[in-house]
């Protein structure tokens, strides 16, 4: 089984959000399978050196973007055993910043038709071509209107994944045609037209042949008007081709039991070291050092997806109980602005970290007893998960991937794993707050729920297996559809 993940990003190399975990880890795990699984992205200036000085050039040739010849170099370099593949064009990728320019239509139409173009460059053709997000939204269809005819790409299936459905790429319909050569008679209501302009995430859901997305519960939801963002038609349509599979996490990079990061390591089976990581926590921070107050902690971009009004409706409710409070992050200056108030008003309870550090996510996800994640949409999230393999407690709103990883407490069975409310309610969510405090000032109940979420696998190895099944049973059909 031949596989080609095709990513806007991807850890080690270059990161902006939760996709570059996905592309970094599941890739490694696919391999355990035996799958021949490959990465390529766009080599962007934002690689560092280290890694940019391991690639090789192995071809090199030119991609039509409308009018234009455009140089396309594609370099190669190996990590931890999976083959990546970069496309490089200065032009368009080397830039400040990986997405917000001016010209990202005109950017990643080039991707697209760069990854395809590539496949008899490199001489390898896959058995599926497994897009992620909308930055590799036009391959499926560019796949199933032009590139089947030639040979080595009649057979080749797609699966399009859907991390976020927010952000679907849409820019001028000129694009359509303009840039990505594809025909005009295309461009209407039921294929690539949206309310007036071009849509690539739009154009993946007409043409792959199978649709995931990164939880079961995400799945349901984006076929509702509420979620699904005017693509829920779609979505209802494509119903038999959909499938919700959780992401995992990386079980090595997140590990207490060996992480260097953290004051004292501990696992599931003796966390009493735990309490060490509070303190340090707690000292780094400037709040009096205390293990038998309650320590929340939210690691978060700050904004409203992510539930930070709920926060801030009831920020001074929420003191009133004597927490303390970690926040480490950055987002809208709305809400930045609002948390670097609340430290200052709040010195011995309240910290505001407005930036972000990988090291200092370590220790604040060992040190802190409840994680707070009030999303508004979570298509799957990765912080929860964390959060409980370093023993933090997740409180969290029931949607998306929140709603597949955490069940709420249950007193009368010792049943659940986290503390959880429905509605997008800043009351509802501190009453929760207030509930799981209950039970974190009973010791011997709050170590069993410690232990248990520790306990827990949240590792890509089940995902990779419904992937690999998945890629299996599409590969095996003998047709293929073409417009």
């Amino acid at each position: 089984m031949k596989v080609l993940f095709v990513v806007s990003e991807c850890v080690p190399f270059v990161k902006s959000g939760g996709l570059a975990d996905v592309a970094g880890s599941l890739p490694r795990e696919l391999k355990k399978l035996g799958t021949d699984v490959r990465v390529v992205l766009p080599k962007y200036s934002a690689i560092s050196e280290e890694f940019r000085n391991k690639t090789n050039k192995i071809v090199e040739f030119n991609v039509q973007v409308g009018w234009r010849s455009q140089y396309c170099g594609i370099e190669q370099a190996e990590y931890d055993g999976v083959t990546y593949y970069f496309i490089d064009n200065e032009y368009y990728f080397k830039r400040g910043r990986l997405y917000g320019e001016f010209d990202d239509g005109e950017r990643f139409a080039f991707f697209n038709r760069a990854v395809l173009e590539s496949l008899a460059n490199i001489d390898f053709y896959p058995d599926v071509l497994h897009c992620h997000d909308w930055h590799a939204g036009f391959i499926p269809f560019l796949l199933r209107t032009e590139y089947y005819k030639r040979p080595g790409y009649g057979f080749i299936k797609t699966v399009f994944t859907i991390h976020n459905l927010q952000f679907q790429g849409i820019f001028p319909a000129e694009i359509v045609w303009n840039l990505l050569g594809i025909h005009s008679h295309y461009f209407n209501e039921d294929q690539l037209e949206f309310y007036g302009n071009t849509n690539f995430m739009k154009a993946a859901l007409i043409a792959a042949d199978k649709i995931t997305t990164v939880s079961p519960t995400y799945m349901e939801e984006i076929q509702t008007p509420y979620f699904g963002e005017k693509l829920d038609g779609i979505l209802r349509m494509r119903q038999s081709d959909l499938a919700g599979i959780l992401n995992g996490i990386d079980d090595e990079i997140y590990n207490p039991v060996t992480d260097e990061f953290l004051k004292s390591t501990f696992s599931s089976k003796d966390h009493r070291q735990r309490k060490h990581n509070k303190l340090d926590i707690q000292r780094f921070v400037g709040f009096p050092e205390n293990e038998k107050v309650p320590l929340i902690a939210v690691i978060s971009r700050l904004t409203k997806q992510k539930g930070v009004e709920l926060i801030k409706g009831v920020f001074h409710e929420m003191m009133a109980t004597g927490v303390q409070f970690i926040v480490l992050g950055t987002g809208d200056h709305e809400f930045e602005g609002f948390f670097r108030e609340m430290a200052h008003y709040y010195p011995r309870q309240c910290k505001a970290i407005i930036g972000f550090d990988e090291g200092l996510a370590h220790r604040i996800y060992a040190g802190a007893d409840l994680f707070l994640m009030p999303s508004k949409f979570e298509p799957c999230g990765l912080s929860q998960m964390i959060a409980m393999r370093y023993g933090a407690v997740p409180i969290v709103r029931e949607t998306g991937g929140l709603n597949d990883t955490v069940q709420s407490y249950n007193e009368a069975t010792g049943e659940g794993n986290g503390f959880s409310f429905k509605n997008f309610n800043a009351h509802d969510m501190l009453y929760t707050i207030e509930r799981a405090i209950r039970f974190y000032r009973d010791e011997d109940t709050w170590n069993r729920l410690v232990s248990k979420v520790m306990a827990l696998d949240y590792s890509w190895s089940k995902s990779a297996y419904k992937y690999n099944q998945l890629y299996s049973d599409l590969a095996s059909r003998s047709e293929t559809h073409v417009f």
